[in-house]
Protein backbone atom coordinates (compact mmCIF):
# COMPACT_ATOMS: atom_id res chain seq x y z
CA UNK A 1 0.00 0.00 0.00
CA UNK A 2 1.39 3.99 -0.79
CA UNK A 3 1.06 6.62 1.62
CA UNK A 4 1.53 9.78 1.07
CA UNK A 5 2.11 11.85 4.23
CA UNK A 6 2.29 15.82 4.49
CA UNK A 7 -1.60 16.59 5.19
CA UNK A 8 -0.91 19.68 7.21
CA UNK A 9 1.13 21.47 4.33
CA UNK A 10 -1.32 20.44 1.54
CA UNK A 11 -4.02 21.90 3.62
CA UNK A 12 -1.74 25.17 4.00
CA UNK A 13 -0.99 25.65 0.23
CA UNK A 14 -4.88 24.74 -0.27
CA UNK A 15 -5.99 27.46 1.54
CA UNK A 16 -4.00 30.03 0.52
CA UNK A 17 -5.40 29.12 -3.22
CA UNK A 18 -9.28 29.48 -2.12
CA UNK A 19 -10.22 31.63 -4.07
CA UNK A 20 -14.42 31.36 -4.98
CA UNK A 21 -14.78 32.49 -8.11
CA UNK A 22 -17.53 32.39 -10.32
CA UNK A 23 -17.69 30.41 -13.96
CA UNK A 24 -16.87 32.17 -16.75
CA UNK A 25 -19.51 29.94 -18.59
CA UNK A 26 -22.49 32.03 -19.03
CA UNK A 27 -20.21 35.02 -20.40
CA UNK A 28 -18.87 33.07 -22.50
CA UNK A 29 -21.77 31.82 -24.15
CA UNK A 30 -22.69 35.34 -24.47
CA UNK A 31 -19.90 36.57 -26.14
CA UNK A 32 -20.49 33.23 -28.81
CA UNK A 33 -24.50 34.40 -29.10
CA UNK A 34 -22.84 37.78 -29.87
CA UNK A 35 -20.19 36.39 -32.58
CA UNK A 36 -22.71 34.14 -34.47
CA UNK A 37 -24.93 37.65 -34.43
CA UNK A 38 -22.24 39.22 -35.63
CA UNK A 39 -22.02 36.63 -38.86
CA UNK A 40 -25.60 36.88 -39.05
CA UNK A 41 -25.29 40.86 -39.47
CA UNK A 42 -22.43 40.09 -42.28
CA UNK A 43 -24.32 38.09 -44.06
CA UNK A 44 -27.78 40.62 -44.24
CA UNK A 45 -25.41 43.31 -45.31
CA UNK A 46 -24.07 41.48 -48.14
CA UNK A 47 -27.26 40.37 -49.38
CA UNK A 48 -29.20 43.07 -51.94
CA UNK A 49 -32.17 40.71 -52.55
CA UNK A 50 -33.90 37.15 -51.34
CA UNK A 51 -36.89 37.73 -53.67
CA UNK A 52 -37.02 34.43 -55.51
CA UNK A 53 -36.58 31.18 -54.66
CA UNK A 54 -33.18 30.58 -56.87
CA UNK A 55 -32.00 33.83 -54.01
CA UNK A 56 -33.61 32.08 -51.12
CA UNK A 57 -31.91 29.08 -51.55
CA UNK A 58 -28.16 30.34 -52.09
CA UNK A 59 -28.85 32.94 -49.08
CA UNK A 60 -29.60 30.48 -47.10
CA UNK A 61 -26.59 28.36 -48.30
CA UNK A 62 -24.63 31.00 -47.35
CA UNK A 63 -25.23 31.91 -43.97
CA UNK A 64 -25.45 27.83 -43.27
CA UNK A 65 -21.62 27.73 -44.79
CA UNK A 66 -21.02 31.17 -42.41
CA UNK A 67 -22.52 30.25 -39.41
CA UNK A 68 -20.73 26.14 -40.06
CA UNK A 69 -17.01 28.15 -40.58
CA UNK A 70 -17.81 30.02 -37.38
CA UNK A 71 -18.67 26.96 -35.51
CA UNK A 72 -15.81 24.98 -37.11
CA UNK A 73 -13.22 27.78 -35.25
CA UNK A 74 -14.87 26.93 -31.46
CA UNK A 75 -14.85 23.48 -31.96
CA UNK A 76 -10.94 23.78 -32.34
CA UNK A 77 -11.14 26.28 -29.38
CA UNK A 78 -12.60 23.86 -27.30
CA UNK A 79 -10.14 21.49 -27.93
CA UNK A 80 -7.12 23.64 -27.27
CA UNK A 81 -7.28 23.20 -23.72
CA UNK A 82 -7.22 26.42 -22.51
CA UNK A 83 -6.60 26.70 -18.88
CA UNK A 84 -9.64 29.60 -18.61
CA UNK A 85 -12.03 26.80 -19.58
CA UNK A 86 -10.59 23.69 -18.84
CA UNK A 87 -10.28 25.03 -14.56
CA UNK A 88 -12.99 27.66 -14.54
CA UNK A 89 -15.63 26.45 -16.77
CA UNK A 90 -15.02 22.69 -15.98
CA UNK A 91 -13.14 19.61 -18.11
CA UNK A 92 -16.81 17.91 -18.66
CA UNK A 93 -18.34 21.44 -19.64
CA UNK A 94 -15.94 22.22 -22.50
CA UNK A 95 -15.83 18.26 -23.59
CA UNK A 96 -20.02 18.53 -23.74
CA UNK A 97 -19.85 21.70 -25.31
CA UNK A 98 -17.32 20.62 -27.65
CA UNK A 99 -19.66 17.71 -28.65
CA UNK A 100 -22.58 19.82 -28.71
CA UNK A 101 -21.00 22.54 -31.50
CA UNK A 102 -20.05 19.48 -33.50
CA UNK A 103 -23.20 17.91 -34.29
CA UNK A 104 -24.20 21.91 -34.82
CA UNK A 105 -21.59 22.57 -36.89
CA UNK A 106 -22.37 18.83 -39.04
CA UNK A 107 -25.73 19.81 -39.04
CA UNK A 108 -24.70 23.36 -40.79
CA UNK A 109 -22.16 21.77 -43.12
CA UNK A 110 -24.78 19.05 -44.64
CA UNK A 111 -27.14 21.37 -44.87
CA UNK A 112 -24.86 24.43 -46.88
CA UNK A 113 -23.57 21.62 -48.67
CA UNK A 114 -26.93 20.73 -50.40
CA UNK A 115 -28.06 24.21 -50.29
CA UNK A 116 -25.58 25.98 -51.97
CA UNK A 117 -24.79 23.39 -54.83
CA UNK A 118 -29.02 23.30 -55.45
CA UNK A 119 -28.57 26.96 -55.95
CA UNK A 120 -25.67 26.33 -58.16
CA UNK A 121 -27.69 24.14 -60.14
CA UNK A 122 -30.52 26.26 -60.63
CA UNK A 123 -28.56 28.56 -62.03
CA UNK A 124 -27.30 26.43 -64.36
CA UNK A 125 -30.95 25.67 -65.46
CA UNK A 126 -30.63 22.37 -63.57
CA UNK A 127 -32.85 20.98 -60.73
CA UNK A 128 -32.79 19.34 -57.30
CA UNK A 129 -31.84 15.89 -58.86
CA UNK A 130 -28.45 17.28 -60.08
CA UNK A 131 -26.52 18.35 -57.08
CA UNK A 132 -24.20 15.46 -56.92
CA UNK A 133 -23.16 16.40 -60.51
CA UNK A 134 -22.78 20.01 -60.03
CA UNK A 135 -20.99 19.43 -56.74
CA UNK A 136 -18.74 17.57 -58.94
CA UNK A 137 -18.29 20.50 -61.45
CA UNK A 138 -18.06 23.07 -58.57
CA UNK A 139 -14.88 20.58 -57.13
CA UNK A 140 -13.51 21.10 -60.97
CA UNK A 141 -14.16 24.66 -61.58
CA UNK A 142 -13.81 26.86 -58.37
CA UNK A 143 -10.84 27.52 -56.09
CA UNK A 144 -9.69 25.33 -52.97
CA UNK A 145 -12.74 23.33 -53.28
CA UNK A 146 -10.92 20.44 -53.83
CA UNK A 147 -9.75 20.40 -50.14
CA UNK A 148 -12.80 21.76 -48.98
CA UNK A 149 -14.08 18.48 -50.37
CA UNK A 150 -11.39 16.42 -48.41
CA UNK A 151 -12.60 18.37 -45.18
CA UNK A 152 -15.60 17.87 -45.19
CA UNK A 153 -15.58 14.29 -45.90
CA UNK A 154 -13.21 13.82 -42.73
CA UNK A 155 -15.85 15.72 -40.67
CA UNK A 156 -18.51 13.60 -42.19
CA UNK A 157 -16.31 10.49 -40.98
CA UNK A 158 -15.63 12.02 -37.18
CA UNK A 159 -18.81 12.66 -36.74
CA UNK A 160 -20.00 9.09 -37.64
CA UNK A 161 -17.32 7.57 -35.23
CA UNK A 162 -17.98 9.94 -32.48
CA UNK A 163 -21.72 8.52 -32.84
CA UNK A 164 -22.16 6.89 -29.15
CA UNK A 165 -22.75 3.51 -30.48
CA UNK A 166 -19.78 3.52 -32.79
CA UNK A 167 -17.70 5.15 -30.11
CA UNK A 168 -18.24 2.36 -27.47
CA UNK A 169 -17.25 -0.33 -29.66
CA UNK A 170 -13.93 1.59 -30.20
CA UNK A 171 -10.89 1.52 -28.35
CA UNK A 172 -10.14 5.05 -26.64
CA UNK A 173 -6.52 5.26 -28.40
CA UNK A 174 -8.45 4.81 -31.82
CA UNK A 175 -11.13 7.56 -31.47
CA UNK A 176 -8.34 10.12 -29.69
CA UNK A 177 -6.20 9.72 -32.78
CA UNK A 178 -9.15 9.67 -35.51
CA UNK A 179 -10.67 12.71 -33.59
CA UNK A 180 -7.29 14.52 -33.67
CA UNK A 181 -8.15 14.59 -37.29
CA UNK A 182 -10.57 17.35 -37.10
CA UNK A 183 -7.85 19.95 -37.13
CA UNK A 184 -6.81 19.00 -40.58
CA UNK A 185 -10.36 18.66 -41.94
CA UNK A 186 -10.69 22.08 -40.54
CA UNK A 187 -7.80 23.69 -42.13
CA UNK A 188 -8.73 21.97 -45.71
CA UNK A 189 -12.38 23.75 -45.72
CA UNK A 190 -10.92 27.16 -44.05
CA UNK A 191 -9.57 28.34 -47.52
CA UNK A 192 -12.72 27.66 -49.90
CA UNK A 193 -14.31 30.14 -47.13
CA UNK A 194 -12.25 32.90 -48.35
CA UNK A 195 -11.59 32.27 -52.07
CA UNK A 196 -15.61 31.13 -53.04
CA UNK A 197 -17.21 33.27 -50.12
CA UNK A 198 -18.76 36.76 -51.61
CA UNK A 199 -18.73 38.01 -48.07
CA UNK A 200 -15.16 37.81 -48.00
CA UNK A 201 -14.75 38.88 -51.69
CA UNK A 202 -16.59 41.99 -51.33
CA UNK A 203 -15.39 42.83 -47.44
CA UNK A 204 -12.07 43.32 -46.97
CA UNK A 205 -12.73 43.97 -43.04
CA UNK A 206 -14.43 40.79 -42.73
CA UNK A 207 -11.37 38.72 -44.39
CA UNK A 208 -9.74 40.12 -41.77
CA UNK A 209 -11.31 39.08 -39.06
CA UNK A 210 -12.04 35.88 -40.31
CA UNK A 211 -8.42 35.62 -40.39
CA UNK A 212 -8.05 36.67 -36.88
CA UNK A 213 -10.45 34.22 -35.63
CA UNK A 214 -8.78 31.22 -36.77
CA UNK A 215 -5.40 32.73 -36.65
CA UNK A 216 -6.14 32.77 -32.68
CA UNK A 217 -7.56 29.40 -32.45
CA UNK A 218 -4.45 28.30 -34.22
CA UNK A 219 -2.34 29.80 -31.92
CA UNK A 220 -3.98 29.14 -28.64
CA UNK A 221 -3.96 25.12 -29.78
CA UNK A 222 -0.15 24.84 -30.79
CA UNK A 223 0.56 26.97 -27.17
CA UNK A 224 -1.90 24.81 -24.76
CA UNK A 225 -1.70 21.53 -26.64
CA UNK A 226 2.22 21.43 -27.55
CA UNK A 227 4.35 24.25 -26.50
CA UNK A 228 3.12 24.63 -22.78
CA UNK A 229 3.29 20.72 -22.18
CA UNK A 230 7.10 20.90 -23.62
CA UNK A 231 7.52 23.57 -21.22
CA UNK A 232 5.99 22.09 -18.23
CA UNK A 233 8.09 18.31 -19.49
CA UNK A 234 11.42 19.72 -19.29
CA UNK A 235 11.11 21.70 -16.07
CA UNK A 236 9.54 19.14 -14.13
CA UNK A 237 11.44 15.84 -15.52
CA UNK A 238 9.18 13.43 -14.16
CA UNK A 239 9.57 9.40 -13.89
CA UNK A 240 8.11 6.73 -12.49
CA UNK A 241 9.23 6.00 -8.67
CA UNK A 242 6.77 3.04 -7.90
CA UNK A 243 3.97 1.35 -8.07
CA UNK A 244 1.95 -0.64 -5.77
CA UNK A 245 -1.35 -2.49 -5.88
CA UNK A 246 -3.57 -1.16 -3.38
CA UNK A 247 -6.82 -3.77 -3.74
CA UNK A 248 -7.01 -6.21 -6.54
CA UNK A 249 -7.29 -4.37 -9.79
CA UNK A 250 -6.30 -1.52 -8.60
CA UNK A 251 -2.51 0.53 -8.45
CA UNK A 252 -1.21 3.51 -7.45
CA UNK A 253 1.78 5.08 -9.60
CA UNK A 254 3.88 7.59 -7.49
CA UNK A 255 5.89 9.55 -10.00
CA UNK A 256 8.57 11.63 -8.21
CA UNK A 257 10.02 14.83 -10.58
CA UNK A 258 11.17 17.97 -9.96
CA UNK A 259 9.46 20.99 -7.72
CA UNK A 260 5.94 19.17 -8.52
CA UNK A 261 4.17 21.44 -6.20
CA UNK A 262 4.62 24.34 -8.45
CA UNK A 263 2.90 22.43 -11.35
CA UNK A 264 0.09 24.87 -10.07
CA UNK A 265 -2.14 21.44 -9.92
CA UNK A 266 -4.63 21.32 -6.89
CA UNK A 267 -6.18 18.42 -5.27
CA UNK A 268 -9.67 17.07 -7.48
CA UNK A 269 -7.50 17.86 -10.70
CA UNK A 270 -6.26 15.79 -12.95
CA UNK A 271 -3.45 15.20 -15.86
CA UNK A 272 -3.44 13.65 -19.03
CA UNK A 273 -0.36 11.07 -18.73
CA UNK A 274 1.65 9.24 -21.09
CA UNK A 275 3.92 7.15 -19.85
CA UNK A 276 7.48 6.59 -22.44
CA UNK A 277 7.10 2.56 -21.98
CA UNK A 278 6.80 -0.28 -24.92
CA UNK A 279 3.26 -0.27 -26.09
CA UNK A 280 2.54 2.73 -23.98
CA UNK A 281 3.91 6.23 -25.50
CA UNK A 282 1.55 6.34 -27.61
CA UNK A 283 -1.48 6.34 -25.26
CA UNK A 284 -2.51 9.53 -23.40
CA UNK A 285 -5.33 9.08 -21.00
CA UNK A 286 -6.50 11.11 -18.30
CA UNK A 287 -6.45 10.05 -14.42
CA UNK A 288 -7.05 12.23 -11.64
CA UNK A 289 -4.49 13.01 -8.53
CA UNK A 290 -4.78 10.62 -5.49
CA UNK A 291 -3.19 12.91 -2.87
CA UNK A 292 -2.22 16.63 -2.98
CA UNK A 293 0.72 17.65 -4.95
CA UNK A 294 4.14 17.57 -3.29
CA UNK A 295 7.41 19.13 -4.04
CA UNK A 296 9.02 15.69 -5.32
CA UNK A 297 6.13 13.36 -5.55
CA UNK A 298 2.83 12.52 -7.50
CA UNK A 299 0.61 9.99 -7.10
CA UNK A 300 -2.53 8.43 -9.28
CA UNK A 301 -4.42 5.74 -8.14
CA UNK A 302 -6.09 4.08 -11.34
CA UNK A 303 -8.57 0.60 -11.82
CA UNK A 304 -7.47 -1.78 -14.56
CA UNK A 305 -10.93 -1.24 -16.88
CA UNK A 306 -8.73 -1.19 -20.48
CA UNK A 307 -5.59 -1.72 -21.59
CA UNK A 308 -3.87 1.05 -20.78
CA UNK A 309 -4.77 1.44 -17.15
CA UNK A 310 -4.13 -2.45 -17.02
CA UNK A 311 -0.52 -1.87 -18.15
CA UNK A 312 0.14 0.47 -15.22
CA UNK A 313 1.10 -2.48 -12.86
CA UNK A 314 4.00 -3.21 -15.17
CA UNK A 315 5.67 -0.19 -14.90
CA UNK A 316 9.39 -0.25 -14.32
CA UNK A 317 10.74 2.30 -11.93
CA UNK A 318 12.44 5.29 -13.75
CA UNK A 319 9.95 4.85 -16.91
CA UNK A 320 9.82 8.56 -18.05
CA UNK A 321 6.21 10.15 -17.94
CA UNK A 322 4.82 13.15 -20.02
CA UNK A 323 1.81 14.55 -18.61
CA UNK A 324 -0.43 17.37 -19.64
CA UNK A 325 -2.37 19.36 -17.01
CA UNK A 326 -3.26 20.32 -14.78
CA UNK A 327 -7.15 20.17 -15.57
CA UNK A 328 -10.51 19.87 -14.11
CA UNK A 329 -12.62 22.39 -11.69
CA UNK A 330 -13.42 20.07 -8.80
CA UNK A 331 -11.32 21.93 -6.66
CA UNK A 332 -11.45 23.65 -3.24
CA UNK A 333 -12.33 27.17 -5.00
CA UNK A 334 -15.86 25.04 -5.70
CA UNK A 335 -16.47 25.13 -2.12
CA UNK A 336 -18.91 27.96 -1.00
CA UNK A 337 -19.89 26.45 3.16
CA UNK A 338 -18.61 25.42 6.03
CA UNK A 339 -19.73 21.78 5.66
CA UNK A 340 -18.71 19.50 2.70
CA UNK A 341 -20.09 16.25 2.12
CA UNK A 342 -17.66 13.80 -0.55
CA UNK A 343 -19.43 11.23 -2.47
CA UNK A 344 -17.14 8.74 -4.29
CA UNK A 345 -18.13 5.78 -5.90
CA UNK A 346 -15.49 3.13 -7.19
CA UNK A 347 -12.03 4.59 -8.45
CA UNK A 348 -13.81 7.94 -7.93
CA UNK A 349 -12.06 7.99 -4.20
CA UNK A 350 -8.76 9.17 -6.32
CA UNK A 351 -10.01 12.81 -6.31
CA UNK A 352 -12.51 12.78 -3.07
CA UNK A 353 -9.40 11.32 -0.84
CA UNK A 354 -7.20 14.22 -1.87
CA UNK A 355 -9.51 16.42 -1.01
CA UNK A 356 -10.40 14.74 2.10
CA UNK A 357 -6.95 15.19 2.80
CA UNK A 358 -6.63 19.14 1.63
CA UNK A 359 -10.16 20.79 2.16
CA UNK A 360 -9.75 23.54 5.01
CA UNK A 361 -12.21 22.50 8.01
CA UNK A 362 -12.47 22.26 11.71
CA UNK A 363 -13.49 19.00 13.37
CA UNK A 364 -17.32 17.43 12.06
CA UNK A 365 -16.64 20.14 8.75
CA UNK A 366 -16.23 16.86 6.67
CA UNK A 367 -17.59 13.79 5.57
CA UNK A 368 -16.74 11.07 3.16
CA UNK A 369 -18.65 8.46 1.63
CA UNK A 370 -17.69 5.94 -0.19
CA UNK A 371 -19.24 2.95 -2.27
CA UNK A 372 -17.92 -0.16 -3.27
CA UNK A 373 -19.21 -3.29 -4.78
CA UNK A 374 -17.01 -4.90 -1.11
CA UNK A 375 -15.27 -4.08 1.64
CA UNK A 376 -11.84 -5.29 -0.85
CA UNK A 377 -12.72 -3.00 -2.96
CA UNK A 378 -12.56 0.07 -0.77
CA UNK A 379 -9.27 1.64 -2.08
CA UNK A 380 -6.69 3.89 0.00
CA UNK A 381 -9.14 3.10 3.19
CA UNK A 382 -6.71 2.99 5.49
CA UNK A 383 -5.64 6.61 4.57
CA UNK A 384 -8.74 8.02 4.43
CA UNK A 385 -9.11 5.97 8.23
CA UNK A 386 -5.95 7.97 8.70
CA UNK A 387 -6.86 11.35 7.90
CA UNK A 388 -10.30 11.02 9.48
CA UNK A 389 -8.68 10.54 12.54
CA UNK A 390 -6.48 13.38 12.52
CA UNK A 391 -8.85 15.37 11.15
CA UNK A 392 -12.15 14.29 13.23
CA UNK A 393 -13.75 14.00 9.94
CA UNK A 394 -16.66 11.45 9.19
CA UNK A 395 -16.02 8.63 7.05
CA UNK A 396 -18.93 6.03 6.14
CA UNK A 397 -18.67 3.33 3.56
CA UNK A 398 -22.08 1.70 0.99
CA UNK A 399 -20.93 -1.84 0.32
CA UNK A 400 -23.14 -4.68 -1.20
CA UNK A 401 -24.33 -7.23 1.71
CA UNK A 402 -23.17 -10.57 1.10
CA UNK A 403 -26.42 -11.79 -0.59
CA UNK A 404 -25.32 -8.68 -3.59
CA UNK A 405 -28.39 -6.40 -2.33
CA UNK A 406 -27.14 -2.74 -2.90
CA UNK A 407 -27.06 -0.20 0.15
CA UNK A 408 -29.93 2.51 -0.41
CA UNK A 409 -28.50 6.03 -0.88
CA UNK A 410 -31.53 7.58 -0.85
CA UNK A 411 -32.57 11.62 0.04
CA UNK A 412 -34.21 9.70 3.19
CA UNK A 413 -30.66 7.66 4.11
CA UNK A 414 -28.64 10.75 3.54
CA UNK A 415 -30.82 12.89 5.60
CA UNK A 416 -30.84 10.23 8.67
CA UNK A 417 -27.06 10.42 8.30
CA UNK A 418 -27.10 14.25 7.85
CA UNK A 419 -29.94 15.70 9.06
CA UNK A 420 -28.02 19.30 7.97
CA UNK A 421 -27.60 17.50 4.55
CA UNK A 422 -28.79 20.87 3.20
CA UNK A 423 -26.50 23.19 4.71
CA UNK A 424 -23.50 21.48 2.82
CA UNK A 425 -21.96 21.15 -0.05
CA UNK A 426 -21.24 18.72 -2.13
CA UNK A 427 -18.54 16.76 -4.08
CA UNK A 428 -19.30 13.95 -6.12
CA UNK A 429 -17.54 11.82 -8.30
CA UNK A 430 -17.96 8.21 -9.43
CA UNK A 431 -19.72 6.12 -12.42
CA UNK A 432 -22.22 8.20 -14.25
CA UNK A 433 -25.38 6.00 -13.41
CA UNK A 434 -24.27 6.25 -9.70
CA UNK A 435 -23.50 9.88 -9.97
CA UNK A 436 -26.79 10.31 -11.40
CA UNK A 437 -28.81 8.44 -8.22
CA UNK A 438 -26.70 10.80 -5.74
CA UNK A 439 -27.29 13.47 -8.01
CA UNK A 440 -31.23 12.83 -7.44
CA UNK A 441 -31.11 12.17 -3.49
CA UNK A 442 -29.08 14.64 -3.19
CA UNK A 443 -31.52 17.16 -4.15
CA UNK A 444 -34.20 15.53 -3.11
CA UNK A 445 -32.87 16.37 0.54
CA UNK A 446 -32.64 19.48 -0.06
CA UNK A 447 -29.42 20.32 -1.60
CA UNK A 448 -29.00 23.44 -3.92
CA UNK A 449 -27.89 21.82 -7.24
CA UNK A 450 -25.14 25.06 -7.36
CA UNK A 451 -23.89 22.82 -4.53
CA UNK A 452 -23.55 20.06 -5.83
CA UNK A 453 -20.02 19.73 -7.54
CA UNK A 454 -19.19 17.03 -10.08
CA UNK A 455 -17.57 15.95 -13.37
CA UNK A 456 -17.86 13.85 -15.66
CA UNK A 457 -16.47 12.81 -19.24
CA UNK A 458 -19.46 10.80 -20.76
CA UNK A 459 -20.13 12.41 -24.05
Amino acid sequence: MSTIAGGRAARRQTLRRIRPRRSPAVPLLLAVGAGAAGVVWLWWSNTPSIADDNSKILNAGRITGLLAGYLMALVVLQMARVPALERRVGSDRVARWHAMSGRYTICLVLAHLVLIMWGYALQAGKGFGDIVQQTIDSIDQLPDMGKAAIGTGLLFVIALLSMGPVRRRMGYDTWYHIHLLTYAAVFLTFWHQLSTGNEFAVDPTAKTVWYGLYGSVTALVLWYRILAPIRLNLKHRMRVEAVVEETPGIVSVLISGRKLHRMGAEAGQFFRWRFLAPGMRLSSHPYSLSAAPRPTMLRITVKAIGDHSSALRDLRPGTRVWAEGPYGALTAAKRSRGKVLLVAGGVGITPMRALFETLPGSAGDLTLLYRANTTQDLALWDELASIAEERGARLMYAVNSPEGERPDISAETLSRKLPDIDRHDVFMCGPPGFAQQVYEALRGAGVPARRIHHESFEM
